[in-house]
């Protein structure tokens, strides 16, 4: 024991080797010893993580069973494509996205589904919904690239993409992608799943589905789609918006010469096929409808509600004339007014709009200014002054005083500076003087012209003022238009429409919201006749044409805005000439000048392809004589001469056009 004394140990550890807990581990200072750290232990995050998952994956299951059916893909779209067309029938404008009926990849040329396999998958037939192979080689591509150049996805994981999930890239989103492509493979076969996903695949240019896009770029159907068709087809599904054959054929070209040489790598075609096809050139469709006009754009809200969803395009029908819009197009663009707008409206008395341009150019604005724009009417509005002063018993024929007058104020002055004197409202009409429209306009009392221009239509706001008399509140170039057309039938309020279905507003209608019928004798009759004289011996005589023509010529302060609203035959028509920048258009242009003769242009035009006639006038209304307009003279030399004589004819009308800008 002596050798043992004082030592023990605990499990083969001699206890004196260990550190005394009360000794001091340096005696000769006397510092405790530093006490043995412990090592934090590391939470297991896997069960957590693992959790998450299987919830994820529990709960995507749940959803899939209850909420997302497997036809998805091939149900029509929510918002299908509106195609519209004039009233004969011809298209005019194309708006919304179009799918048609889904394909079956058992019916179709066994190189179509080949060429999209080739491009998108070339495993797609042995994996289960995602490959791990083709990720990694996307991932190498990538680097190499320096950038995204490859997606791993597989078609089936696209058709989930597509049909039931959103398109934004977090992971909660492609961990769902993977979950709903490992089900697809389970409830559907191979050729199931890439039915579904050329059925619904976007190719571009609003066009979904490959029965779509075959029609829309080939103008054939799918099953009958050639090798090089089908090439280009697989390609554009990388970029739509880049690779639209219409947008971007050399890019929709080269990128189907890669689907080939991959078809001929896969063996899906020989090698010596892929290159005939990548030397034959696609021929393609040519007839492009525009996507988008001012009609168009016009009529869209009232056109949503006049189909239900369906695959393919619905056909609208509208009131469009197809032929009256190419020439007031070809009359905008050949307008004299430099870099300033112009708009026109074109409709019958009954209110249905056959033409429509609100600008120049739609490609560089597509602002509407027949219908969006709030521009004053000037003088143009002097229509309601007059029909409530005949309403208050005055006649053409009742005089005036052209004479200065100050109201709170304000002194309106005549455009031309002269004042007349007492002159009749006929002639104070066709002159425009806007003393004698402002001493009118009081005589009879303000409330009753506004009155007067709330009952034809006019619904935009209107100050109580005396300069309103004068067209200083902003209206819709449509709105007036609707007004005058009001004149032209002798009824109010027209409404203006732009479907063929839309039903027009009966009398009955028209009673219970307030409209009626312009008296014959008191109203109408008056009224004709104090537009006929405005446009044959006034301020719009460069609108008078061969037939009856009535109208009234509008000037802003300034020059800022030109118009002339009119009709004649089966028309009625405004025209409104300006800048969007409100900029002053010069002082030789008025309503008298350039509106009044574009109206005039597209008036000849229309009339001589329309033929209809007009409303019947009031049997007491009585067509005056008027003086012809300058520009109406017959030229020295007849029309019907021979071609030897041309230099002589053009001639002679070189000097009539100097004489005119004399005179």
């Amino acid at each position: 024991m002596a050798d043992n004394e004082g030592i023990w140990s605990r499990g083969g550890v001699n206890v004196e080797e260990l550190p005394d807990p009360i000794a001091p581990a340096h005696p000769a200072t006397g510092a405790e010893p530093p006490l043995p750290e412990e090592k934090p232990r590391r939470r297991r995050r896997w069960p957590i993580i693992l959790y998450a998952v299987s919830s994820l994956v529990f709960i995507t299951l749940i959803w899939l069973i209850v909420t997302a059916p497997l036809s998805r893909a091939l149900e029509p779209l929510d918002d299908p494509a509106i195609l519209y067309v004039s009233q004969e029938g011809e298209p005019i404008a194309r708006r919304g996205a179009i799918k048609e009926a889904p394909v079956d990849v058992t019916k179709l040329n066994p190189a179509t589904p080949a060429a999209f396999v080739a491009i998108e998958d070339r495993r797609f037939y042995s994996h289960w919904g995602i490959d791990p192979r083709g990720i990694g080689r996307a991932m190498v591509a990538n680097m190499r690239a320096g950038g995204v150049r490859q997606g791993g996805s597989t078609i089936t994981q696209q058709l989930a993409k597509t049909s039931f999930l959103s398109s934004d890239r977090s992971m909660k989103r492609k961990a769902q992608e993977v979950i709903i492509a490992f089900w697809l493979e389970a409830w559907l076969t191979k050729q199931e799943i890439l039915s579904r996903y050329l059925s619904s695949v976007y190719f571009g240019d609003g066009v979904y589905g490959l029965r779509a896009a075959s029609r829309h770029y080939f103008n054939r159907s799918p099953e009958n789609l050639t090798l090089g068709q089908s090439a280009m087809l697989a390609g554009v599904v990388q970029a739509p918006s880049r690779l639209a054959p219409t947008r971007n054929l050399q890019a929709a070209q080269n990128r189907s010469r890669l689907v080939l040489k991959a078809m001929a790598d896969t063996g899906a075609v020989s090698r010596s096929r892929a290159s005939a096809a990548r030397m034959a050139r696609p021929v393609m469709q040519k007839s492009k409808i525009p996507t988008g006009t001012y009609f168009a754009d016009w009529v869209a809200p009232a056109a949503q509600n006049a189909f239900e969803a369906d695959f393919g395009t619905v056909k609208v029908r509208t009131t469009l004339d197809a032929d009256l819009q190419r020439i007031a197009s070809r009359a905008i663009a050949r307008a004299p007014i430099g870099d300033g707008e112009a708009a026109l409206v074109a409709m019958r008395p009954d209110g249905r709009v056959v033409a429509m341009v609100g600008g120049r150019n739609y490609r560089e604005s597509t602002f509407n200014r027949a219908t969006q724009a709030r521009r004053q009417p000037g003088s143009a509005f002097k229509l309601f002054v007059y029909l409530a002063a005949l309403r208050a018993g005055w006649t053409p024929d009742s005089i005036i005083e052209d004479r200065p007058v100050t109201i709170d104020g304000w002194t309106p002055a005549n455009s031309d500076g002269v004042y007349r004197g007492p002159i009749t409202l006929r002639e104070a009409f066709a002159r425009s003087s806007n003393a004698a429209t402002v001493r009118l306009s009081e005589s009879v009392g303000r409330g009753n012209v506004l009155r007067a221009a709330r009952e034809l239509g006019i619904s935009t706001p209107l100050p109580n003022s005396p300069s309103v008399a004068l067209g200083t509140a902003g209206v819709s170039l449509l709105e007036l238009t609707s007004a005058y057309a009001a004149v032209a039938s002798g009824r109010y309020p027209i409404r203006a429409r732009g479907l063929a279905d839309q039903e027009e507003q009966g009398r009955l209608a028209d009673l219970l919201h307030g409209g009626g019928s312009l008296d014959q004798r008191r109203d109408w009759a008056p009224m004709l006749d104090l537009l006929y004289a405005a446009a044959n011996n006034g301020t719009g005589k460069r609108a008078a044409l061969a037939v009856p023509t009535f109208g009234k010529t509008g000037t802003t302060q300034g020059n800022r805005d030109a118009l002339f609203v009119g009709f004649a035959g089966n028309l009625v028509v405004g025209v409104w000439v300006g800048r969007d920048d409100d900029k002053p258009l010069g002082r030789k242009v008025s309503g008298g000048t350039i509106p009044a003769q574009l109206w005039h242009d597209f008036m000849v035009s229309a009339l001589a392809i329309d033929g209809r006639a007009g409303p019947p006038l009031p049997a007491s209304f009585q067509r005056p004589q008027r003086t012809p307009a300058r520009h109406e003279r017959k030229s020295p030399l007849p029309e019907e001469w021979s071609d030897g004589a041309r230099p002589l004819r053009q001639f002679f009308k070189q000097i009539e056009k100097l004489l005119e800008k004399n005179q």
